[in-house]
């Protein structure tokens, strides 16, 4: 189950602290990013912060000094004496700016994957039209498992993350329908070939490794698919990627209240 130790909702217009609205469902759009230790850290803020405006913008959101003020809500709630292994989202639409802070679940490595029909809205944003997704993701222990949705016999992205597919130590990802998220952008300046191809069901035996990559869940290596009787054949990339993740997490500077 979610724990949540904060949520607050401000009116964008004047930052005006209003009732908690989460927003899901709504014509906008969020980040969630990694906040952890003491004084906190949190991975690719820069990153998250800079898609977040520039997507937006795209949707007609605007308003001046906007950056300023998500920055100002950030300062306000969080504190440098407090030691964080949490998520911080951050959803705004045209009124209401949204902030709130849950545990963080370490994913586990017997982690499977739940095939589903569906493709979100706009999919390469990050957009707040979730509710579908959050009714499965609800049912399910986020620890061990996730969906992975499904649209023309083609997989595309999970509820939460991004999916990489590895064969013969080559790197592929679906060709679109899908956002790409801070840590795959991370992960592509890594690793100069990120093959892109269709990803089709009928085809996942052909891998070797599935990752997920994410700002919740890091870098998981699936272990299975039960519905197709897919499992991992090795964690030889995975150990790769897992190196590069972490010289990440140690090079990431302190927030700057």
């Amino acid at each position: 189950m979610v724990t949540y130790s904060l949520k607050k909702s401000y009116r964008l217009k004047d930052l005006e602290e209003i009732d908690f609205k989460d927003l899901w469902g709504n014509y906008g759009i969020f980040t969630t990013m990694w906040i952890f230790g003491k004084p906190p850290k949190i991975l690719f803020f820069e990153s998250h912060i800079k898609n977040l405006i520039k997507s937006l913008q795209i949707f007609g959101i605007k308003k001046r000094f906007l950056k300023k003020d998500i920055l100002q809500i950030i300062n306000k709630n969080l504190s440098i004496n407090k030691k964080y292994n949490h998520l911080l989202r951050i959803a705004i639409n045209k009124k209401i700016i949204s902030i709130s802070l849950r545990d963080r679940i370490p994913p586990k490595l017997d982690f499977n994957l739940k095939l589903v029909n569906l493709k979100r809205e706009k999919p390469q944003y990050k957009n707040l039209r979730y509710k579908k997704i959050l009714s499965y993701l609800k049912k399910m222990n986020n620890s061990k498992s996730d969906i992975a949705l499904i649209y023309n016999k083609k997989i595309l992205e999970t509820g939460t993350s991004n999916l990489l597919f590895i064969k013969n130590k080559k790197i592929y990802s679906p060709k679109k329908d899908y956002y790409e998220g801070n840590t795959y952008k991370f992960f592509k300046s890594k690793f100069k070939k990120i093959l892109k191809k269709d990803i089709l069901i009928s085809e996942l035996h052909n891998y070797d490794e599935i990752l997920l990559i994410g700002s919740g869940k890091g870098v998981v290596p699936v272990k299975t698919i039960k519905e197709i009787g897919w499992k991992r054949k090795n964690l030889s990339q995975y150990k790769i990627f897992v190196k590069y993740y972490r010289s990440a997490i140690n090079k990431c500077n302190h927030y700057r209240f």
